[in-house]
């Protein structure tokens, strides 16, 4: 088996709200969209996010864990200075995201910040210091 990720499927309340969020707000682009169904973003060369209806999700995949607190799991924006983490975190503000945590140094040596989605899913604005940097911010 190959050493990769090809989709990230998350499951979402309301599939517009998401692509107001993630193409109005953000400015991403949409690969496939099925209203009320599903949104595709391509964030990779061979990678898909997938913005999937919980109902849809459901009957596909089976019941979700419901209760307190936040989704466990992040998603990570990784950029090649501080100045775009605070760059791309002001626009999450500005275009509604909940919660927003503003960028910081790190006790590992990088500078993050985060943000919620219409969701929940927090994501990450990082710069990541060094190799690892390297290996997930494109040239």
């Amino acid at each position: 088996m190959d050493q990769r990720i090809s989709f990230i499927t998350l499951a979402v309340a309301d599939v517009e709200r998401s692509r107001r969020f993630y193409i109005d707000g953000l400015g991403w682009s949409e690969e496939f969209y099925v209203p009320g169904e599903v949104l595709m973003i391509r964030t990779g060369q061979h990678l898909l996010l997938s913005l999937w209806a919980e109902s849809e999700f459901e009957a596909e995949v089976g019941p979700i864990r419901r209760g307190d607190g936040i989704v466990p799991i992040t998603l990570a924006h990784n950029v090649r200075s501080a100045a775009e983490v605070d760059e791309i975190i002001a626009l999450a503000s500005n275009i509604g995201a909940d919660p927003v945590s503003p960028g910081q140094m790190r006790d590992w040596g990088g500078y993050t910040g985060y943000f919620g989605d219409p969701d929940g899913y927090r994501w990450e604005i990082a710069l990541n210091p060094g190799p690892i940097g390297d290996i997930v911010v494109p040239e």
